[in-house]
Order: C-alpha cells, then structure tokens, then sequence
C-alpha cells in the first residue's frame, strides 16, 4: 500500500508540474519494475499518454520493459507494434521478454524482423533458447554469432556451454573451449567453473580435471562442479580425495560440496567416510535443516545398509520428500524388511515411478516374486507409466515363478511399450536379456532365441544368457555356434561364458572341442579357470569314459577340488562301471559331507549293478551308521494355475484313482507300440486317452 500510494503521489506531482523532461516518469516506471506491479504501470502509461512525452522511444522502451517484467507480454507487444519509431534496445526489450517467457518462436519471427541486431540481441537468442533445452537452436544460433564477428563476452560463453551440456556435445564444446581460451576470459574463474560442468556432464572428468587444474583462481562452484563430476561420472574415490584437498586449501564448503561427497561415499559403500562428512555437516547449524543433504545422507545410509542411522535422519526431516522415500525404501528392500519399504511406500502422498519400482525390486529381491506381479498390476491400474527397470523385475519375477503365461503378457507389454533392446543414453539392453532368461527358464529355448535375435543390441549378459541356456538344454551345436558368432560380433567370452561352451561340449560328447575351449581360456582370452571350469571339464571327459585323464587332470588343478566335481566324477564312474575310481570319489565325498545320501546310493547303486551284494550291504550298514536317510524324490506339474505333487507310493492326491487308471491305459497301448515294432508291423498307431 505504501509503494502504491506513493507512485499516485508522484503522478500528482506530474500532473501539477510542466516537466522539462521523461526522467521522473522513468523513475516511476523503474519503482513499478521493483514493486512487480502492473496495475501502477498501466497507471503511469495512462498519465503519460496526457503528455508530450508519449512518443517518446525512451519512455515507450521503458513501458515495454515494465509490461514484460511485471508478466503483460500482450500489452508489451501492443506498444511494440504502435510504436512510430524503434530502436536496438526497443527490440532487445521485446526480445529478452519474449526468449525468458518461453516463447522462443516468437522471438525467433521478431529477432529476423530486426533491422540491426547488436551483442545484446544474440546473446538474448543464445541464452533463451539454452535456457528453455532447445540447445541445438542455441549453438546453432551461437555459430552464426560468431560467424558474423560478433563479440563473445561471458554469457555468450557460458550459455553456448550450458546447451553443450545438454546435448552432451563435446566436440563442440572443445571448440568453444579453444575460443576462451584465446580470449581475455582465459583465466576468468567463472568460465572455468562453466568448463568444468560442460565436460562434467559430457562424461570427460579428466577434460575437466584439466581445466580445473589450470584455473589461476578458483571458488567454491569451481570445486562443487569437479567433485559432483567425479561423483556423477567416476571413479567416485576421486570425489573423496579432492574434498580432502579441499580442506586442505582452506575452502569453505558448503551444502552442494556435502550432498556430492556423501552421494560419492553411498556408491562406494564408504560408510565410514560417510558418517565423516555426516560429522563435518552437524557442525554447521545451517546444513542441519537442508533438505537435500539429508536426503542424500538416508540415501547413503541405505545404500551402506545401515538402515536404522537412514531411519533416525529420515524421521527427523520436517518436509519429507518423495527422494528421501524411495532411499527408505530401497534400503528396507536391501535389508529384507519388505514389510517396513511396504509401511513407508503405502505412506506417500506422491509416488513417482522411482518410488514404484524400489518396492518390486525389493519384492523380486527377496523372493516374493506373486507380491511384485501383484504391485505392477496395481501400477497399471493407476496408469502409471512403467520404465525399462520395472519391466527388467517383472520379468525375472516371472521368470522365478517359471509362468510362462504371465510371462508371455509382460512381454506383450514390453512391445507395446516400443523397447527395442539398444544402447544410448536410457539402454534397456536388460529388458532383453531378462525377456530371454524368462523363456528359457520357461523351458521355451526357441522363443528366448526369437527374442534374442530381435535384440538392436547385446551385451555379454545376451549372449552368455543363450549360449548357457543352449548348453543347459543339450543343444550343444547351436551353443558353440552362437559362441562363434559372439567372438565374430568382437565381444569377448568371460567366465560365464566359456562355462557355457564348455558344458556343451560335455552334453555333445565333444572331448577334442572342449581340451581345445579349456586351454584356450587362458592362452587366447586370459582367463583364468575358476573351479566350476574344472567341473565341466571333470564331467566332459567322465562322461566320454576318460577316467584315468580325469584322475590325472584332478591331481594336476591349482586349486581343491570340491563336492560338484567329485559328484560328477562319480556319476562317471557308475556309467562306466569303473568302481576303483568311484570308491576314491566317494570316500572324498564321505569327507566332504558325510551327512549327503547321494553319494552313498550312488556307490551302492554301482556295487548292485556288478552284483557285489557284501559292498551293498556294507554301504548300507555305514549309512545307517552315520544316520544318513535317503530323502524321497518327487515330481510335481502345474494345471491351473495349482501345483500338483507326487512321491513314490504316494496315496495322498484326490484322483489317484483316475491317474492310476490312466496310466494303466497308457502303458497298455505303449506295450502294443513295442511289440508293433518288434514284429515289423509299420502301420501308424495313435495314442487315445478314451
């Protein structure tokens, strides 16, 4: 009221005064500017127009810049268009209005329109357009600035580096370097500040490391913009050592500087660190009530899996933020406190996709994989639009579940959600992979090939997903074919990898193949072999009868043999009836875990089988000795979406009966197949359950 009352005051004494110029009627017009007010600069327009001063190009310049500040963009531009005569700052006013309102194509029709354009002009252009992420506009706008000899000052520079970094262009963000550099904002610490984020959000810490360490003069932005780049880019323990250096130089920090540090001690797990720099912000009264610090301290907390000092900071922020949420959320899921991420998820007021996609991957995590299908129905009944990290453990949930047919309805969703499985900035490379674990967990080997195939891209996962899956499958030749494609793609085989390859040649008896596959590993690919490698080398020469090479090749490893390896030799015994050896992997078997039963029926079994009755018996007598029982085998299926279980001997089932009865049927009419054939008989038989 006060201000208002004051401008009428000096419109009185305008109106009682013959003014020798504009100068007190521009003073009113700048206090209108201070007060926001739009209502009393229409006021002033009204006197004005009473006056000489009406047409005057100052004072109109001076209306469109109270129209435009005070948020009339129409009546500026009204005024604009009846103006009789224009000048350079006329059409920067109208310019600069129009570029921070956001209505860039109405600048861009006026600023062609303009006569002369001046510094001002383009630097206007330059800066609206990077300012609104219209970058490529913005450079584009930049190049023909320069390319007409224009000045470049600082905000040219700086706004040109903005959209760099918003294209994640540093190709030209290194030409734009190489002009500061060779002007008089060489050494300007605010332009090195600018650098070192456009080569921070480039992806090129050490570009912009470099320019850090040439800077004559820096500030506290200056070490802010090179600790988040190395938090954001890596390797975070930079982050870490800079702060220290920091320090050291007497710079004061402040909360960017924390939140950055504490965010690089959460990716490294850092938690002692952590709760350092947590000691360094409790000291300053001013950090206790930041909003984002805290909520990068529960973030890291969470991470570290500490989740009771996440809890305590978590509860004493007074806003809670849909951020801080989702860090409880992920840490309980962590933790395997599923019910407390669900107490704290069901609280939200706002959930984000984030926020939705913690609490599933916490579900799948923690092997509840029915209450993360249940969450992503939900999800869709609220419209909430999925990511590629909600559809990556949805399908594992599916793929834990072995349901093929929800499976099949997720990657129904896939598809109509457009992924097409590439790199890039968002890579949803994961998505296919975990669509191919899907199948073949399934057991739908040609489908998770299908999948595969339609892949834009892979990563090793893609591949070591269907070479295992073949080999698992006992398709051995179209495991090593895909494994010779992989090495012609020019990606290189890992551990998994030659697992894969390895345990196809031992499903297709391939002996020479696979000596060739383990030798190279370490010849051709540098691998060193891991004991599940001498595993499948241990069950490749078994099962090809190789007995006494196995028995040499275990004598010669680096490293103890354990359980797996000694079972599958053993299994290779009974299958060649080799009982000397077998008897040796046994009693290592005994050693290992005297408690197995396998085993021991497995010895037993060989002894029966070359009719050793006393051996039998003695085996048997040691099991019962050690009190060892033999767990029964069952077998189960699923009708319905109900699983059904059976045991041998079981009477337990509702319909044994018809089961029974059915079986019966089917043995019959395979007895008949049998002696069809043993006669010669060549006529088609069909199997009827009627």
């Amino acid at each position: 009221m006060a201000r208002n009352s004051s401008v009428v005051k000096h419109l009185a004494q305008c109106c009682d005064l013959a003014l020798p110029n504009s100068t007190p009627f521009s003073l009113l017009l700048q206090s209108c500017i201070d007060s926001n007010s739009l209502r009393d600069g229409q006021r002033v327009h009204a006197r004005l127009l009473k006056t000489r001063f009406s047409s005057e190009t100052f004072i109109q310049n001076r209306l469109i810049d109270v129209y435009a500040k005070c948020g009339s963009l129409e009546d500026a531009r009204n005024l604009f268009d009846r103006m009789a005569h224009r000048n350079v700052f006329t059409w920067n006013s109208l310019i600069g209005a129009l570029t921070k309102s956001g209505r860039l194509d109405e600048a861009r029709r006026l600023f062609e329109c303009m006569p002369e354009p001046d510094q001002c002009s383009w630097n206007s252009m330059v800066s609206g357009f990077a300012q609104h992420d219209r970058f490529e506009e913005a450079l584009e706008f930049f190049v023909v600035m320069h390319a007409e000899d224009f000045v470049l000052n600082a905000y040219s520079f700086s706004s040109s580096l903005s959209a760099c970094a918003g294209i994640v262009d540093s190709r030209m963000g290194m030409q734009i370097h190489s002009l500061i550099s060779k002007s008089h904002l060489a050494k300007d610490v605010y332009m090195g500040s600018a650098l070192v984020d456009m080569y921070s959000k480039c992806g090129r810490p050490w570009d912009a490391c470099r320019v850090f360490d040439g800077m004559r003069d820096r500030n506290v932005v200056s070490w802010n913009s090179l600790i988040t780049c190395f938090e954001q880019n890596g390797p975070q323990n930079e982050a870490l050592v800079l702060f220290v250096r920091m320090m050291e130089k007497g710079v004061e920090h402040d909360e960017v500087t924390l939140a950055s540090v504490v965010s690089a001690c959460a990716s490294l797990s850092s938690v002692k660190e952590g709760m350092q720099v947590h000691a360094q912000a409790i000291k300053h009264d001013k950090y206790r009530e930041d909003l984002v610090l805290n909520n990068t301290l529960v973030d890291m907390y969470a991470k570290c899996r500490k989740i009771r000092e996440a809890r305590n900071i978590f509860d004493r922020i007074p806003v809670r933020s849909v951020v801080s949420e989702t860090s409880m959320i992920s840490g309980y899921a962590k933790s395997s406190s599923v019910r407390d991420a669900e107490v704290v998820f069901m609280g939200m007021t706002e959930r984000n996709i984030i926020a939705w996609n913690a609490l599933i991957a916490g579900y799948t995590q923690n092997g509840e994989d029915e209450e993360a299908l249940k969450l992503f129905l939900q999800l869709k009944r609220q419209s909430i639009w999925p990511t590629h990290y909600t559809f990556g453990n949805i399908l594992n949930a599916c793929a834990n579940l072995a349901n093929l047919q929800l499976g099949q309805q997720a990657h129904t969703h896939v598809m109509k959600h457009g992924f097409r499985f590439e790199a890039g900035t968002e890579p949803d490379i994961f998505v296919g992979n975990s669509l191919i674990d899907m199948y073949l967990k399934c057991g739908l080997i040609d489908d998770g090939g299908k999948a595969f195939d339609k892949m834009m891209a892979r990563d090793k996962v893609s591949w070591n997903a269907m070479i295992v899956g073949y080999a698992q499958n006992g398709r051995a030749e179209e495991a090593l074919h895909l494994f010779r494609r992989m090495l012609l793609s020019g990606e290189t085989p890992d551990h998994v990898t030659m697992i894969g390859v390895l345990s196809g040649c031992s499903h297709a008896g391939l002996v020479e193949e696979g000596r060739h596959y383990f030798w190279s590993m370490t010849e051709e690919y540098g691998l060193v072999p891991s004991q599940d490698h001498y595993t499948c080398m241990v069950d490749l020469l078994g099962r090809a009868g190789h007995l006494k090479e196995v028995e040499k090749f275990i004598h010669e490893m680096p490293i103890a043999p354990d359980a797996v390896l000694w079972g599958s030799l053993l299994a290779a015994c009974r299958l060649h009836r080799d009982v000397e050896i077998g008897e040796w992997a046994a009693s290592k078997l005994f050693e290992l875990n005297p408690q197995n039963s396998g085993p021991y029926v497995l010895l037993s079994n060989m002894y029966a089988e070359m009719e050793r009755w006393v051996d039998v018996s003695r085996i048997r007598r040691l099991m019962r000795t050690r009190g060892v029982t033999k767990q029964p085998g069952y077998s189960w299926i699923e009708i319905g979406s109900k699983v059904h279980v059976f045991m041998v001997k079981d009477k337990r089932h509702p319909l044994r009966r018809e089961i029974c009865g059915i079986l019966k049927v089917l043995k019959i009419q395979m007895d008949r197949i049998n002696l069809n054939i043993d006669l010669g008989v060549s006529e088609d038989t069909h199997f009827s359950l009627s």
